[in-house]
């Protein structure tokens, strides 16, 4: 996405594949303690095996190592419902630059014995040191998991409808996706998935989990009711059963892989004020007209993350001109982030001004100096230079 992981000039690849152990579960905490190489789906399996899950879902989690996802602080879909990795790693092992072995692999859940290293290396995109192993908190697996799939009449609603999901379904909501009628409609076209509700301005995605699957349908069942009785929602259906969730969610997750068969595509992973959410696609569409095929929004709306894509039949300098650095400025006016979950990597190191004061650039300078003096750690990305 940001090139975080792409080699530039000379830098030899360190593949932590082998690092694949699990060293430790407990079966009462939930607290899971393996190398850096496990596979995230793999980790998923053994946890919900034993009663949990992983903390963290991503679609690449078929092959994306867990050291990896925790040096880019990974995102994902289950973020609403529980939080980011910063929240739940409880320790780390680290190798630094220099070959020191940093133990901080705790698995306690309260530790407040000063500085909290662990958060230096988490989202550092492996610019500070090697992750070799995590300890991080699992959640009870859900005993029981609804999806619905909406269509509103426009994007008042959808935040209408996102309040209303907050305070009716409360604790057993975990996911709010949302889609732009642009996003259905190349879906349809390049991978032919069948939408599922009447055509409408915007979907929404809403999943619950929670322990009881009676007090859970009561529950949405009532949201349903209100948003539909409300104007909210036009149309829907719920899906129960694993394959029918997994359908519903294939709308949201291959909207990427749709847009691959457009052409090329100009990718940006924003954060906004959900009520500024959408105005940002409104407002490309209409500086960029023709010379874009499609301009689309979605994304995880509970997080106020925003995935804005822009097609075109090839790469155009003069496109990304019109859309670099507008996308970033006016991002940064409303106090928004240019990197929502992606990182900055190497395509994005130079923009970081853009969300953070130059006192923060120089301290993070100062924290790789101490760090990394010789600049051996993924060189050349997240920070921009020194000027």
């Amino acid at each position: 996405m940001v090139g975080g992981s792409v080699p530039v000039f000379d830098e030899i690849i360190l593949s932590t594949a082998l690092m694949n152990q699990v060293i430790s579960f407990h079966d009462v905490s939930g607290i899971l303690v393996c190398q850096a190489g496990c596979v995230l789906e793999e980790l998923n399996h053994y946890v919900q095996e034993r009663g949990f899950i992983m903390p963290l879902d991503l679609g690449a989690k078929g092959s994306c190592h867990i050291g990896g996802n925790v040096a880019t602080n990974a995102g994902g879909l289950r973020f609403l419902r529980y939080g980011s990795l910063r929240g739940t790693v409880l320790g780390l092992e680290v190798v630094l630059a220099d070959g020191t072995v940093l133990d901080c692999l705790t698995s306690l859940r309260k530790d407040n014995t000063g500085y909290d290293l662990k958060q230096l290396f988490i989202g550092s995109e492996g610019t500070l040191g090697v992750i070799t192993a995590v300890s991080i908190s699992c959640p009870p697996r859900p005993k029981a998991v609804n999806v619905a799939f909406l269509g509103c009449p426009g994007f008042a609603e959808v935040l209408q409808a996102f309040s209303t999901c907050k305070g009716t379904l409360g604790e057993i909501l975990s996911a709010f996706e949302f889609m732009d009628a642009e996003c259905m409609q190349l879906v349809g076209q390049h991978l032919h998935l069948a939408r599922p509700v009447r055509e409408s301005p915007f979907y929404i995605l809403v999943e619950t989990s929670g322990s009881s699957a009676e007090h859970d349908a009561e529950k949405l069942d009532g949201f349903l009711e209100q948003a539909l009785g409300s104007g909210l929602v036009t149309d829907g259906t719920v899906g129960t059963d694993q394959s029918k969730a997994q359908s519903l969610w294939a709308l949201r997750e291959r909207i990427t892989e749709a847009l691959s068969h457009d052409g090329y595509v100009f990718k940006y992973d924003v954060s906004l004020p959900v009520e500024r959410f959408y105005d940002l696609v409104s407002d490309l569409r209409a500086r960029l007209g023709p010379r874009a095929k499609h301009v689309v929004g979605y994304g995880h709306l509970g997080d106020g993350n925003l995935h804005l894509n822009v097609t075109a039949e090839a790469f155009s300098t003069a496109l990304l001109g019109a859309l670099e650095p507008y996308v970033y400025t006016w991002t940064a006016a409303q106090r928004g982030s240019v990197s929502a979950e992606h990182g900055l990597g190497l395509r994005k190191k130079d923009v970081l001004g853009y969300s953070k004061p130059p006192t923060a650039v120089q301290l993070m300078w100062q924290l790789k100096a101490l760090l990394d003096p010789r600049g051996l750690l993924n060189p050349y990305k997240t920070l921009p230079a020194h000027a």
